[in-house]
């Protein structure tokens, strides 16, 4: 029935490109080598970014050797304000010490530290 139709036995099949042609014996060389190129790309690419930034980590150098880092504090003993890091990067930790600055300026993070203040009466 597609012989009826004028014009249309010179239209080529969808998908294939005229004169190209690929052997079976040359799909079994491809086939294996894209999929070991695209799997080593995806590994390498797994593994540097794991180095650069491991996954969730976000306390760097606070208290490594401690299970979990935990600080208390009695509101008596703050006195007017206290000002907490919330970025982990501060050298006076767990006060701040302005280090989300640089942070922020590295990563485009928008992290800030915890403010308390006392209510004045």
């Amino acid at each position: 029935m597609a012989s009826q139709v004028p014009g249309l036995s010179t239209l080529t099949k969808p998908g294939l490109i005229p004169g190209f042609r690929v052997s079976k014996d040359q799909l079994t060389t491809i086939v294996p080598v894209a999929v070991a190129a695209a799997l080593s790309t995806f590994l390498l690419t797994r593994y540097f970014s794991s180095k650069s930034s491991p996954k969730g980590r976000v306390n760097m150098s606070v208290n490594k050797d401690s299970p979990k880092v935990v600080h208390s504090f009695d509101m008596e003993d703050i006195g007017n304000k206290a000002v907490y890091c919330r970025c982990w990067r501060s050298k006076k930790f767990p006060y701040c010490d302005g280090a989300h600055t640089k942070h922020n300026e590295e990563t485009g993070d928008n992290v800030g530290p915890l403010i308390i203040k006392k209510k004045t009466p």
